[in-house]
């Protein structure tokens, strides 16, 4: 899948073929490197390729199943090749959550613009950084392979009002509890 000859259609059957809906085992491919391809994922979490957005949510859900991370490089991998693409931030965007009892109590299940339902906990850790110079908050929550999703504005301010105050070492911090973690979304 050189950029040169890469195809997206077919690039699709291919992932379409190995992959089925579920997450492949990527973590057990060794492909070659195949080089970098003009495919990009938004802030926003729209993916676009070649500058166009890839305006089929199946194909983008399809190709978000097969990314990669290795030393800091977001790749779409198959068991016969790996190219190279650009994320903005992180390459998935939560966009809802939805409260649940759990067996270990409250859990927080996230749903990304993907459809990667992940809950916040041990496994999948939620957490907060916070822009140096303007304040802003950016939240993360981990999804898969080392790789975060962003999540959204209005998805965090509900966050912020499902929250409670606790104290940590003496500071107040708005918290988040889901099985069986607290989370901090920032300090008071």
């Amino acid at each position: 899948m050189t950029e040169r000859g890469f195809d997206l259609a077919a690039a699709s059957k291919q992932i379409e073929q190995g992959s089925g809906e579920g997450i492949p085992p990527l973590e057990k491919w060794n492909p070659d490197f195949c080089g970098d391809i003009d495919m990009r994922i938004a802030r926003d979490g729209s993916w676009y390729y070649n500058g166009t957005p890839i305006g089929r949510p199946a194909m983008v859900k399809m190709f978000s199943r097969v990314l990669w991370q290795e030393e800091g490089r977001f790749f779409l991998k198959t068991p016969v090749e790996k190219v190279g693409i650009e994320v903005e931030d992180a390459p998935f965007l939560f966009i809802s959550v939805e409260q649940r009892e759990g067996e270990s109590g409250r859990e927080l299940l996230f749903r990304s613009k993907t459809d990667d339902v992940v809950v916040a906990g041990p496994a999948h850790p939620l957490r907060v950084e916070v822009d140096a110079h303007s304040g802003e908050p950016s939240p993360y929550l981990m999804v898969r392979f080392g790789m975060e999703g962003l999540i959204g504005r209005s998805l965090f301010y509900q966050l912020v009002e499902m929250a409670e105050e606790r104290e940590v070492e003496g500071v107040s911090h708005l918290m988040l509890q889901s099985q069986g973690e607290w989370f901090s979304l920032g300090t008071l």
